[in-house]
């Protein structure tokens, strides 16, 4: 989350009318992430995320956003819920832009996670993946292989000019997944973006799931993958097998892993890796001045596609070979 985009009081407080959410108490935007542009409001009806949908956010996608955050919470999920106006839409226009009101939901993010919130994560992935799988919309993954060689096109010209040879290895390991990228694995509803600043926190338990910007259809075992990279390295970027483990094991308590599944980690894990760089790439040669927080230097996954290059199984990421 960011902002972007300003909101005049005049704005807002038109905005607000539409949903009969009474007098505005507070107003602030939200310093986090890269995406969006992000509002905490406070209305005599309660706390409320306002969001405006800015940059890789396609308006013709919200509709699979918000109504997949519904049908998840109507699972069971800690998912936040888009509200409806008073003529039931939950997507409007503010300040030039697609805007939608969300509940709020309470918690905090992980700075550092524990192994027992990676355990947590791990059980509410599996416990989202088997909620979505009678979701009726579908998404394609716009950041899946495909994209990555759109992505690497916009940044090849000036990567090394952020990391020396950052071009040849991004292209290098274009090349090296084109021919090994796993296909026919178990398919459905994707976070894809499901990092510690998306996961709410109440002690150890989930309180939320947010920021479902990058949902989509495609293989369940890369958003584990995801999860990994994001959840099981530590700050100087070494791999903590112990959380690892601990998310694994929550996660196929829930819904176990196939053999082809487990085989393909490695594998699905470097294309994690891979789309992060190259997006984190991109951000910081397309950088906004504006922006309340600025995006992160890629280097830190670069080092976390090193390290998956060397592995050679999901015993490597503390997954019992049984």
């Amino acid at each position: 989350m960011a902002v972007y985009t300003d909101v005049s009081d005049g704005e807002l407080q038109s905005f607000l009318e539409s949903y009969g959410m009474g007098r505005l108490i507070s107003f602030k935007g939200i310093a986090e992430g890269v995406e969006n542009s992000n509002f905490l409001v406070e209305t005599e009806k309660g706390r409320f995320i306002l969001t405006l949908y800015e940059k890789r956010v396609s308006a013709a996608d919200l509709p699979y956003f918000l109504g997949l955050m519904e049908h998840l919470a109507d699972k069971g999920l800690p998912c936040p819920l888009p509200v409806h106006d008073l003529e039931g839409k939950a997507l409007r226009e503010l300040a030039g832009r697609p805007a939608a009101l969300i509940t709020f939901l309470d918690g905090i993010s992980a700075r550092r996670p524990s192994t027992a919130q990676c355990a947590a994560l791990g059980d509410v992935l599996g416990r989202l993946h088997k909620a979505g799988a009678d979701f009726q919309m579908r998404r394609e993954n716009s950041l899946g292989p495909d994209g990555w060689a759109q992505l690497f096109e916009a940044v090849k010209m000036e990567a090394n000019g952020i990391i020396p040879d950052l071009a040849d290895e991004l292209e290098d390991e274009l090349d090296a997944l084109s021919g090994k990228w796993p296909e026919d694995l178990p398919e459905g509803v994707i976070h894809a973006d499901l990092f510690p600043d998306n996961v709410l926190f109440l002690d150890s338990k989930v309180s939320g799931l947010i920021d479902f910007y990058f949902a989509c259809n495609d293989q369940l075992a890369y958003d584990v993958v995801i999860c990994l990279n994001a959840w099981c390295f530590e700050p100087d970027v070494s791999f903590n097998v112990t959380k690892s483990r601990a998310l694994l094991e929550a996660y196929q308590a829930v819904r176990p892993l196939s053999a082809a599944e487990r085989e393909a980690l490695p594998i699905l894990a470097r294309g994690a890796a891979l789309r992060f760089l190259l997006t984190r790439t991109y951000d910081w040669l397309n950088r906004d001045a504006g922006a309340l927080v600025q995006p992160k230097k890629p280097d830190e996954y670069l080092r976390k596609l090193r390290f998956h290059r060397q592995v050679r199984s999901a015993s490597d990421y503390g997954l019992d070979e049984s």
